[in-house]
């Protein structure tokens, strides 16, 4: 009996300790990187990956793929695909629907107002007199992973955007960001706004003096190589490629040191933006000691240059070919650049883009693959021409924008005019057009007889206060263009020559190796905060891309 009374004592006090609090945790910080530096290249294709390689050098796409994680089959799952929602989308973990970010400029459908997507006009800006810097992040409904970051370390953790395009660096660093660059052509210096601070800081006035475009630029744009060697481009003189302003044809070299008197803008067409804007990178990082505290910081990088040599020369120019390969250079001089002042292994990289590209039109119809423009001035005239026989009211369409219908809300709604039935008449004169595949009701999008792929870009591309009531999908290899003559390149629809992105990490936390499972956008946020082990943004729809993380 006494043995049974000491079991039970025994195992009650067993009970009691199992129930106390639990110890409290030791001390010592969450395993976190230093630093993680965030890259979008403004249109880049997947394949560009694959398409230069044999030309790259080993320290930087080549470093990438060799040392990191590349989910080979990410796509963009909205419309359209275009620049702000790309960056809003890679750092919300969301789509338009959601963030608000429905275009690079938008209307508002409730007052026909276009807005610029990051307009502000309580903002002014600082750096330079001119008007470049009425810019904010206000326009993003959602927050950021870079916002979560901020939340998570109880804003210590620092968090700067940087680009050539204001959209490239505000949207990314989010609504708490310490601070969003951007590029002032007037003066050629990097420029901010009253939104994150009244004066810039004496480094970045320092980094200004230095006048580096005006260097860049009067070194003019040669070929790296023999031209012989651009065995992935069209010869240079071509009737695909735009032109300069001033210049006889559109072929290398370009005598940019002739091209800049009081305007720097012409930079931005050259590979020389992207290593300006390595530059600002290394120099934010230095400066602003991000990685050198306790908690992580991120440093948000968009290279702007690569979209607009693309529109103007397009995917088969040797232009694009030789500003790929320099890019090339700029980021393997980041990564060793990392490497010394972070400590190789220390920070996490993830590279992507915001959006892809189509070939020329021309081009493909030249080598027997059908492509087409779509007129789509000619078509609104048209359009708005017919609805006034039916409705007897001028401009009830106000735009074809970003590939959809924008109505005269505040006409329609003033004059009681019928709406479904504008719509259902719309939807008559546009469907079967040259050029146009289908036509949809974006209120009725869910339950259109349309591909599931390019039924969920509309729904997840609609918002019903900044969208167009109808999308237009075009023919593939077809995008708006004013002529037949028209050169370069754009983008903007649903085919995988826009929406098939790259996606690489590398670093901290990441394993090494490949995926072929589709994965979207969406997911890079959720990957993030998985690796960091804080909450994703709050719009986030994604999902972890479990096969990365170590």
């Amino acid at each position: 009996m006494k043995s049974f009374f000491l079991f039970a004592a025994l195992l009650y006090c067993l009970t009691c300790l199992s129930q106390k609090s639990p110890a409290a945790p030791k001390s010592g910080s969450l395993a976190r990187p230093k630093l993680v530096v965030g890259i979008v290249i403004d249109q880049m294709r997947w394949d560009y990956l694959y398409r230069y390689y044999d030309r790259y050098q080993q320290g930087g796409f080549r470093r990438l793929l060799n040392e990191g994680f590349s989910c080979e089959n990410t796509y963009i799952n909205y419309l359209p695909a275009v620049t702000a929602i790309g960056h809003s989308t890679i750092y919300t973990g969301s789509v338009p629907a959601i963030h608000g970010i429905t275009g690079n400029d938008f209307i508002v459908e409730a007052t026909g107002k276009t807005m610029y997507c990051t307009e502000d006009s309580t903002a002014n800006t600082v750096g330079s007199s001119s008007t470049a810097g009425k810019m904010s992040p206000k326009n993003l409904l959602s927050n950021t992973i870079t916002d979560e970051l901020r939340l998570a370390t109880n804003f210590r953790s620092k968090v700067i955007g940087v680009a050539l395009k204001d959209r490239g660096s505000i949207l990314p660093a989010g609504h708490s960001a310490n601070a969003a660059y951007w590029f002032d052509d007037p003066s050629g210096n990097w420029i901010t706004s009253t939104y994150y601070m009244n004066a810039l800081p004496a480094w970045l006035n320092a980094f200004n003096a230095q006048k580096l475009p005006a260097k860049y630029l009067k070194q003019d744009w040669a070929p790296l190589y023999d031209t012989s060697t651009y065995v992935q481009s069209s010869p240079d003189d071509n009737p695909y490629e735009g032109k300069f302003t001033g210049t006889k044809s559109a072929t290398l070299p370009v005598q940019t040191s002739t091209m800049f008197a009081n305007n720097y803008s012409i930079i931005r067409t050259t590979p020389s933006g992207n290593t300006l804007t390595t530059d600002m990178a290394k120099a934010i990082i230095v400066n602003e000691k991000l990685g050198k505290s306790s908690t992580t910081d991120f440093l948000a990088v968009s290279y702007s240059s690569p979209d607009y040599i693309g529109h103007r020369f397009g995917i088969n120019a040797l232009e694009t070919e030789d500003s790929y390969l320099r890019l090339d250079r700029d980021l393997a001089s980041l990564f060793t650049f990392l490497d010394a002042q972070t400590g190789k292994g220390n920070y996490t990289v993830f590279l992507t883009a915001d959006h892809g590209a189509a070939h020329n039109p021309n081009f493909l119809i030249d080598h027997k693959i059908p492509a087409g423009y779509w007129r789509s001035s000619d078509l609104l005239r048209e359009v708005n021409a017919s609805l006034e026989q039916t409705f007897k009211f001028k401009n009830l369409v106000l735009s074809f924008s970003n590939y959809q219908v924008h109505l005269n809300n505040s006409l329609i709604a003033r004059e009681k005019l019928p709406e479904d039935e504008i719509r259902k008449e719309l939807l008559r004169l546009l469907m079967g057009r040259p050029g146009i595949s289908f036509v949809v009701d974006n209120d009725k999008a869910g339950g259109a007889g349309i591909p599931e792929q390019i039924r969920m870009k509309i729904q997840n591309g609609y918002n019903s206060k900044r969208s167009g009531a109808i999308t237009i999908i075009l023919d593939p290899a077809y995008y708006s263009g004013p002529t037949a003559s028209a050169t370069g390149t754009s983008h903007g629809s649903w085919n995988a020559y826009d929406t098939h992105i790259p996606l690489v990490w590398m670093g901290w936390g990441v394993k090494h190796g490949t995926t072929n499972r589709r994965v979207y956008m969406t997911d890079i946020a959720a990957t993030l905060a998985a690796i960091l082990h804080i909450q994703e943004p709050n719009g986030s729809i994604g999902e972890p891309v479990y096969e990365v993380i170590k």
